[in-house]
């Protein structure tokens, strides 16, 4: 009687860890006729083509800074280099995400590492044993996240003991990248070439914060620490110095509220600063909630946050129509015509 062979864990985890995720490249296809055509149907595809005619305007306005907010997984899905690219073409002045973008998927990738194809569908308990992590459809190897972990703490152990703030942080992990990274043009790197500020409000709630902490229990006496009071001021100081504002927000959370509320708390400092003159979010959340991940734009001007002349919500899984819009953008080439911001140039 034959028995089953059964693999070894190494070789049944290289099994599922072939397919990688490629990253879409918006300048490699010309979105601006699907847009022109979805313009003139209905529902969500209106929509899109609203919000795309928005940013278009964002970025035509000469007087207009563009703030980028990212929440959820699509850096991973394939949009990492889409971001990047917002960057690089000076579609976008500043961004504000969550720790997971910047952390578990840029600089992951930025280490030399790789997402993965894999299904909602896998037995869980199975990759667990295997190491390996899973977003919905993606899949992610444990141990490079733990590597990844690791490098956050010797950058962290690399600096002077003192209160920093997310985007001071993540500066410095840009600069590392430009010697260390295996994998250049990160959406950090590429930031910190353009000193375009990266925030991240919950920089901690990510693989950051297991590097962080590490790095405080190698140096319990003087370690460096995050100020999130320190984040919110200078992103109220890149809006006061802004004037005019867009915001291109994927998914909601804190990402988006934090941003939108850097009108109030410029209000409060005693500046008198106009409300975020443009806004599109692309979500699949709702108002049933009492929220919409955050307020819906509409909602948000009576916070005096947003004003409701040029904003568009589209409700739609963002790795599926932000590339339209992207593309669309870049085509056009309005952001040819304008100049860099540099915020980061105000806290040097």
């Amino acid at each position: 009687m034959s028995q089953v062979q059964v693999k070894p864990q190494a070789d049944r985890k290289q099994d599922l860890l072939q397919k990688v995720v490629e990253h879409i490249d918006i300048t490699s296809f010309d979105a601006r006729p699907i847009i022109e055509a979805m313009d003139k149907m209905s529902f969500t595809s209106r929509d899109l083509a609203r919000a795309t005619d928005i940013f278009n305007e964002m970025l035509a306005n000469q007087s207009c800074s563009i703030i980028l907010t990212i929440a959820g997984s699509t850096s991973a899905g394939g949009c990492m280099q889409l971001y990047r690219d917002l960057i690089e073409y000076n579609m976008v002045d500043a961004v504000v995400a969550t720790g997971a973008t910047i952390v578990d998927m840029d600089f992951f990738e930025a280490l030399g590492f790789k997402h993965y194809h894999g299904s909602p569908d896998m037995d869980d308990r199975d990759l667990r044993d295997l190491y390996i992590d899973r977003i919905y459809d993606t899949l992610i190897d444990e141990e490079q996240l733990q590597a990844c972990d690791h490098a956050i703490a010797e950058i962290a152990d690399s600096l002077e003991a003192r209160p920093y703030s997310s985007r001071e942080f993540i500066r410095e992990m840009g600069r590392w990248c430009v010697d260390n990274a295996v994998k250049h043009d990160s959406l950090i790197e590429t930031a910190y070439r353009h000193d375009v500020p990266i925030f991240c409000p919950a920089f901690t709630d990510s693989s950051a914060g297991f590097g962080l902490v590490l790095h405080q229990e190698r140096s319990p006496e003087s370690h460096m620490t995050l100020d999130s009071i320190k984040d919110f001021r200078e992103l109220t100081q890149v809006k006061i110095e802004a004037g005019t504002t867009g915001l291109m927000m994927i998914g909601g959370g804190v990402p988006k509220n934090f941003t939108q509320d850097t009108v109030v708390c410029a209000e409060i400092l005693g500046k008198e600063v106009e409300m975020h003159k443009y806004a599109v979010q692309i979500t699949v959340a709702d108002s049933r909630d009492g929220a919409c991940s955050s307020s819906t734009l509409k909602e948000a001007c009576s916070w005096g946050k947003v004003d409701i002349a040029r904003e568009q919500m589209v409700y739609a899984e963002a790795s599926s129509v932000l590339p339209l819009l992207a593309s669309d953008a870049w085509h056009r080439g309005h952001w040819k015509n304008r100049n860099r911001r540099a915020f980061s140039k105000l806290f040097a």
